[in-house]
C-alpha cells in the first residue's frame, strides 16, 4: 500500500490524535495519562511546531511521524494498515531528511522494536523507564546513514 506524504496541516490534529488515542487507549499496558482531548492538543501542537509528516490514503490520514530535527517523537498507524508499508515509508521520508535519526520506544512494545531493527536502527542504551512520564522501560536507538562508497 502506499500513502500520499504531506506536511501536517493545523486541522490534521483530530485525526492523528484520534490515531495516537486509539493506540494509548487500546494498549494494555500503556498508563492512561491523558484524555483523548488532551491527545488531539498535544498533536496540534507538534503540528504548530512543524514537526509532522502525515500519510494518506484516499484523502484519510492513516498514520504520521512526528520528527524534531533527528529526533522521532512519534510515529503512530491506524491498526488497519499496520505492516502494509505506510511505516516504512513515512521512516524513509525521515531518513531522506537527516543523516542521523533517534528514537525511544517502550520495552513492552516488541512490534516497534522489530520494526525499527529492521530499518537499520541500532540499540544504544536501555533504561528503566524513570526518565519518562510513563515510567516505563524504554529502548533508545539510533539510525546513521552509511557513507556511500565509490
Amino acid at each position: 500500500m502506499t500513502a500520499h506524504l504531506r506536511a501536517a496541516q493545523p486541522t490534521d490534529a483530530g485525526a492523528a490524535g484520534a490515531i495516537l488515542w486509539k493506540y494509548l487507549s487500546s494498549t494494555s499496558w500503556m498508563p492512561q495519562l491523558h484524555t483523548g482531548a488532551e491527545t488531539i492538543s498535544f498533536c496540534g501542537l507538534m503540528i504548530d511546531r512543524g514537526w509532522v509528516t502525515v500519510a494518506t490514503v484516499n484523502d484519510r490520514i492513516e498514520g504520521f511521524i512526528a520528527r524534531d530535527k533527528t529526533e522521532i517523537h512519534a510515529l503512530y498507524l491506524n491498526r488497519k494498515v499496520v505492516g502494509k508499508g505506510i511505516g516504512k515509508q513515512l521512516l524513509n521520508d525521515a531518513k531522506k531528511r537527516s543523516e542521523v535519526l533517534d528514537l525511544w520506544a517502550f520495552q513492552f512494545n516488541t512490534g516497534a522494536q522489530r520494526f525499527y531493527l529492521r530499518q537499520g536502527f541500532v540499540e544504544t542504551e536501555r533504561t528503566d523507564g524513570s526518565g519518562n512520564d510513563e515510567n516505563l522501560p524504554d529502548i533508545h536507538y539510533v539510525w546513521t546513514r552509511k557513507a556511500k562508497r565509490k
